[in-house]
């Protein structure tokens, strides 16, 4: 966003003490929300969620000290948007191109819980067609917990919109050998490791040993990651979601990723709501569907 032009609508939604305005690393604008339980930080590129944390935690979400932040790619870490399409495409961006466009911020308000919420909006982009075949609008509410909303409408007139979404959490841990998630016990899942093997999850709590890479299918369970080293308990619940993808890159695949510390693999693991794969989402014409996604955490017991 050009510094200038954007001084007047920092002046109009700038909270004093609560919410302010700078320029982040890489020249990206960045803002940064304070309230009585916690504090964040969002990017207006790709309306990225990069920090939350509560009073007196370590920080939930995971941010790589290699990330980069330059306009045609996404930041590592936090909370990529994944939209309108999951994993890779021919001659397009992976993941599609919500997470590396600058997204519009239109709206701050105070949450009926005493957060604050921001509401952002995905401005039309050539990549998506002329126009764009839908809108998407993503609030953000800061508070004790941190809700995130991804609301995708269909404008055509006549025509279904089908697509994918995920919310792409990566979240800090103390080692990721001693953590176990807990909530994906019998559900089905396909194995990216393993060429996309489907599987039944067999395990009440997961340990991740070597490079884990699934998405798990027709689930809108809550998952919890146990984290002993940190002493605390992460609960991700959502809506509007089927499915949950769990990522963790190991050893091999760390090294060759050049935005990605070769030992940070130890730090984070991503546990990820959406819909994907045979989850995709079919939205008839005019329609809207919306992706809730509630993060909370609580010392460990």
């Amino acid at each position: 966003m050009n510094l200038e032009k954007s001084a007047d609508w920092q002046k109009r939604l700038e909270i004093p003490g609560r919410v302010s305005f700078l320029e982040g690393q890489g020249d990206l604008s960045v803002i940064n929300v304070n309230t009585e339980w916690s504090t964040a930080e969002i990017f207006l590129h790709g309306g990225h969620v990069v920090h939350f944390q509560k009073r007196n935690e370590p920080p939930l979400l995971f941010l790589s000290q290699f990330s980069r932040y330059d306009q045609g790619h996404a930041i590592r870490g936090g909370i990529p948007i994944i939209l309108p399409w999951f994993g890779a495409r021919d001659g397009q961006p992976s993941h599609g191109y919500a997470r590396i466009k600058d997204w519009e911020l239109k709206e701050i308000c105070s949450s009926s819980s005493g957060g604050t919420s921001l509401r952002f909006h995905l401005p039309d982009y050539p990549e998506a067609g002329s126009p764009m075949p839908f809108s998407a609008d993503y609030i953000v509410t800061v508070g004790d917990t941190l809700e995130l909303q991804l609301i995708v409408t269909n404008k055509s007139p006549d025509e279904n919109f089908v697509f994918e979404n995920c919310l792409h959490t990566y979240f800090t841990v103390g080692d990721i050998g001693a953590v176990t998630i807990t909530g994906l016990k019998d559900a089905v899942y396909e194995d990216k490791v393993e060429d996309f093997a489907q599987k039944t999850e067999t395990n009440d709590a997961i340990r991740i040993e070597s490079e884990v890479d699934r998405v798990y299918l027709d689930t809108a369970a809550p998952v919890e990651i146990h984290d002993p080293i940190l002493g605390r308990k992460i609960r991700v619940e959502k809506d509007g979601s089927a499915s949950t993808v769990v990522w963790n890159p190991w050893i091999a695949k760390a090294r060759e990723t050049a935005d990605f510390g070769n030992d940070e693999y130890l730090e984070m693991v991503c546990v990820e709501s959406g819909n994907v794969a045979r989850n995709k989402v079919t939205l008839p014409p005019g329609k809207t569907s919306i992706l809730t996604v509630r993060l909370s955490s609580a010392p460990l017991g």
